[in-house]
């Protein structure tokens, strides 16, 4: 039987306060980079991340059978690499941490996934569950899917679903050139962005299929002269954190005129690194941004610029604020923090808050949601909230509705027997 969370996000957590709980916090474990290339990307979640505990807490936090408990998150700092998150994992564990948040990185997700499996299967009094906000590699929810695994984020596949819908219906784009970064995920975007371009526009023609290093490059100026060579009218890229700022910097500075279809395009430095040479050309997709309008989505982007009111900290992610609500509801229905009973609490939960509604797939634990793609546009009209200060915003251009965005599922489940 399906289970509808219905939550308001609008709220800032310096609000109305209820009761205080008083019970042992309920730790939460972020394993992710918050230092070297991808500091930025990793220190944007944990904002996102803090406001969502706040509001859990302003409002009495999680109830259970011997009290209410607050929410406390505790950063583990993976330096962006796989060994480093591993390590940081045993931390989470010999801490007895029952819950693992992590995202910004397919690869580090991939390891994460095989530890927590023979963690619970070797301990089963000391299980965890991963919630997962990012890393969006299909494989988590196919063929290397796990009971103990959740991602609220749509899937490579799923937002490249989007792009390509996007693109299809653009004209102008003839000639497609594919850069991605060097690992598990940038090949699964390359590999996706082929096969959905020859099914929708067998007219395009990629002209350029490339991966670099991730997280090494500071000069993508070679690059970008090699994409104004193959003489693309677009670029679709999956790359993130400064992969992506300091790609489009160089696009700019290099006058390539090319549109960019990405999957980050929104923040990080991005929309200033382009400025007015992005305006109509860079291309975001997500599973919200603040230009969708209605009362209920202001509000809740206004609370967190209320919490946050830094430019340089505007980047806020709705999925992982929904993630954390869905979390403290499951551990409430669940009656425990043990894994196996919140992740079965997890199952076929519906989220909706006003302007956003998800459900969690029981069959592989995707959560599936509605899409935006959206395009850079100066502020002003339609656009009334620009992105860090810079004074450029993103609008729609094309909204996927849930059935449009839900792709089939190979995953073939294990699941431990209900207590």
């Amino acid at each position: 039987m399906r289970r509808w969370l219905a939550v308001a996000l609008c709220c800032a957590a310096t609000g109305a306060m209820a009761q205080q709980p008083s019970g042992a916090p309920i730790r939460l474990g972020m394993i992710d980079g918050l230092s070297g290339p991808f500091a930025n990307a990793g220190e944007a979640v944990v904002r996102n991340l803090r406001i969502a505990v706040e509001r859990v807490n302003a409002r009495g936090g999680v109830k259970l059978p011997d009290g209410a408990h607050p929410l406390e998150l505790v950063t583990f700092d993976s330096k962006g690499n796989v060994d480093e998150s591993l390590i940081q994992f045993r931390s989470v564990v010999d801490k007895r941490i029952p819950f693992v948040l992590q995202g910004n990185s397919s690869a580090v997700a991939s390891a994460l996934v095989a530890a927590i499996n023979r963690q619970n299967q070797r301990q089963p009094d000391a299980r965890v569950l991963f919630l997962n906000y990012s890393a969006v590699d299909p494989t988590l929810t196919n063929e290397n899917c796990s009971f103990w695994h959740f991602r609220f984020d749509a899937s490579a596949d799923m937002r490249m679903q989007a792009l390509t819908e996007a693109i299809r219906a653009e004209h102008g784009v003839r000639k497609v050139y594919l850069i991605d970064q060097d690992y598990s995920f940038g090949h699964q975007v390359a590999r996706s962005a082929r096969e959905m371009l020859a099914a929708k526009r067998p007219d395009i023609q990629i002209v350029g299929d490339e991966f670099h290093p991730i997280g090494k490059i500071k000069d993508f100026a070679p690059y970008v002269a090699k994409i104004k060579a193959s003489g693309a009218d677009a670029v679709v890229t999956g790359n993130w954190g400064n992969d992506l700022t300091l790609m489009i910097k160089a696009a700019r500075e290099g006058g390539l005129k090319a549109r960019f279809y990405t999957f980050y395009g929104n923040g990080l430095g991005a929309p200033a690194a382009m400025g007015d040479a992005g305006v109509g050309r860079v291309l975001a997709v997500a599973e919200w941004h603040p230009n969708v309008g209605g009362a209920a989505s202001d509000a809740f982007y206004q609370a967190f610029r209320t919490r946050y009111p830094d430019p340089r900290d505007d980047y806020v992610h709705l999925r992982m604020q929904m993630m954390v609500e869905m979390l403290a509801r499951a551990i409430e229905q669940a009656g425990s923090t043990e894994a196996a009973a919140v992740a079965y609490a997890l199952e076929d939960m519906r989220f909706t808050n006003g302007f956003h509604e998800a459900t969690v797939r029981a069959d592989d634990h995707q959560v599936l949601q509605p899409l935006y793609v959206s395009v850079m546009a100066r502020q002003g009209g339609e656009v009334r909230f620009d992105n860090e200060g810079s004074g450029y915003g993103f609008r729609t251009v094309k909204k996927l509705k849930t059935a449009q965005t839900t792709l089939p599922t190979t995953c073939r489940m294990e699941r431990p027997p209900r207590n």
